[in-house]
């Protein structure tokens, strides 16, 4: 009796299934998604995906955000394998949920590397900090958090540099914010215009955002001097703007996870409000991981508490809860002592290695007599530089060398070897001359 009820119900599903073919496939059928337009490609991630598909040898990759040995190859970090090894052999370990705000003790050690031991808004117990998805999700939470819970007298403008990586604007306007500029690259002097930046931010209405990078800008490599930090922190209070730092390069820029977190805890030592979102995606290598944090610093411990449940309720209907591994890893090497130490020394490993891309580029371009000042390169800080090159030069750097990198004329230094220095430093000697 059995098979004859299993040819039953086949036949009738076959029936079943040619007959919803046929209504798909009737005259007039049309896609509900018919009107959408194709997209067009990411300009960072596209850099790779251009990359990937180039079949030239010669081929360089200069426009991924992330760190690269001196073969080109991506590197894991002894103490973030070391960690994996350590929770791998735990009986404790598991796959559970988190809470929604994360691991406890990544927060807590995130926010401690960030502001310091010392920090009296962690003394007093005022910083509210949640996990979040590396450092692009934890824009998101606050943009968020921030379009939601701002007095109502506040304006929903957030004022970010000219030029900053390029998902800035599309996060804070996703968060219903009015995107507005203020000047930050000179390009006749490929530094800082810190005149322009103090007087756009003096016209500012009191109460908007001030986006912020904590140290590395991206993609200038140009970041304003302990002197001018002083001074936009004292601009800062006067128009009583509220910053949101955006710390993607702790340690990576100098080396020293203190001396990065420098900005940032001017701030927060002079009693202001602000927003912190970090990333441990290039200072420990942990970019599929999406380990992130998300601080607010506020007035008093029972407003940080008030936030921290509000920051909750934004998190529970985006993704309900973060991704457990990244931040075990990270918490690992953080409360760890000795992986701790292993890991200042691999990263201050990793900047120098940077540092020395810097100044093999810059020799090369001297040999070459490469027209232009090209001090600058020796002078930007971090991942990358930002050459000035124009947008023609970046299209001869791509089509006629296979150099890979972002239209505006950002190059990744980290994607940069000894051996490859002089091959770049001759296709820029060509283009600026030629395009």
């Amino acid at each position: 009796m059995q098979p004859e009820v299993t040819l039953h119900l086949s036949v009738t599903e076959g029936r079943v299934a040619v007959l919803a073919r046929q209504l798909c496939a009737a005259p007039g059928g049309v896609s509900n998604w018919e009107h959408v337009e194709q997209a067009p490609p990411d300009p960072i991630i596209g850099v790779t995906d251009a990359w990937r598909a180039d079949p030239d040898p010669r081929k360089l990759n200069l426009g991924v955000g992330a760190y690269r040995t001196e073969e080109g190859k991506p590197y894991v970090l002894r103490a973030v394998r070391e960690a994996e090894t350590q929770m791998l052999a735990d009986p404790a370990s598991n796959h559970e949920y988190l809470p929604i705000s994360g691991n406890a003790d990544f927060c807590r050690l995130s926010r401690t590397l960030a502001l310091g031991a010392g920090s009296a808004a962690l003394q007093e117990g005022r910083v509210a900090t949640v996990q979040a998805l590396s450092g692009t999700g934890a824009l998101r939470v606050g943009a968020e958090f921030l379009a939601q819970h701002l007095p109502a007298s506040n304006p929903r403008v957030v004022y970010l540099p000219s030029p900053t990586w390029g998902n800035h604007k599309t996060i804070f306007a996703k968060a219903g914010f009015q995107v507005r500029e203020y000047r930050y690259f000179d390009k006749a002097s490929r530094g800082l215009d810190f005149g322009g930046m103090t007087a756009d931010l003096s016209s500012a209405p009191p109460g908007a955002v001030l986006l912020l990078h904590a140290c590395a800008h991206n993609p200038t490599g140009v970041d304003p001097s302990p002197e001018q930090w002083a001074s936009l922190l004292q601009t800062t209070h006067d128009r009583q703007l509220l910053p949101f730092f955006d710390s993607a390069y702790q340690g990576f820029a100098s080396g020293d996870l203190d001396a990065d977190a420098a900005s940032l805890r001017l701030f927060a030592a002079s009693g202001m409000e602000l927003v912190l979102a970090q990333s441990f995606a290039k200072n420990m290598g942990l970019y599929g991981e999406r380990a992130g944090a998300l601080s607010v610093v506020c007035r008093s411990k029972a407003v940080a508490t008030r936030v921290e449940s509000q920051l909750k309720l934004v998190i529970r209907p985006m993704y309900s809860n973060p991704p457990m591994h990244g931040a075990a890893i990270a918490a690992r090497v953080m409360g760890d002592p000795r992986l701790n130490a292993m890991w200042k020394e691999e990263l201050k490993g990793m900047a120098d290695r940077i540092k020395a891309m810097r100044s093999a580029l810059y020799r090369e371009l001297t040999a070459r007599n490469a027209p232009g000042d090209w001090s600058f390169v020796l002078k930007q800080i971090g991942m990358f530089s930002f050459t000035g090159m124009t947008r023609p030069q970046c299209e001869l750097l791509v089509k006629k060398w296979h150099i890979h990198l972002t239209l505006d004329g950002r190059i990744s230094m980290a994607g940069l070897s000894a051996a490859t220095a002089p091959y770049l430093a001759e296709a820029i000697v060509d283009v600026v001359t030629s395009a």
